[in-house]
């Protein structure tokens, strides 16, 4: 009775097993056609810069030493992008 039900369990450990290497062999299919199709629709297509913008500005900083009239910059630039058909 013991070795049927270790020859049951074996049998479904294999099983289980075999299944999970099948369920990735299945994934990195689908990974990897999707990616061909991505690569192959973006032949066509081109990303170009579409708007900048540059912010530039001086602010007071909130210091213990106010007196000593500490002033922070910040310079910020931004970019857009936009698909590019040949």
């Amino acid at each position: 009775m013991k070795f049927r039900t270790l020859k049951i369990l074996r049998a479904r450990r294999n099983a289980r097993k075999r299944k999970q290497t099948t369920d990735r062999a299945v994934q990195a299919l689908i990974i990897g056609l999707a990616l061909a199709l991505v690569l192959l629709v973006g032949c066509n297509h081109r990303i170009v810069p579409y708007e900048t913008q540059l912010e530039y500005g001086i602010t007071d900083t909130d210091s213990e030493d106010s007196e000593k009239g500490k002033m922070s910059e910040k310079k910020v630039i931004t970019q857009k992008w936009r698909w590019q058909h040949d």
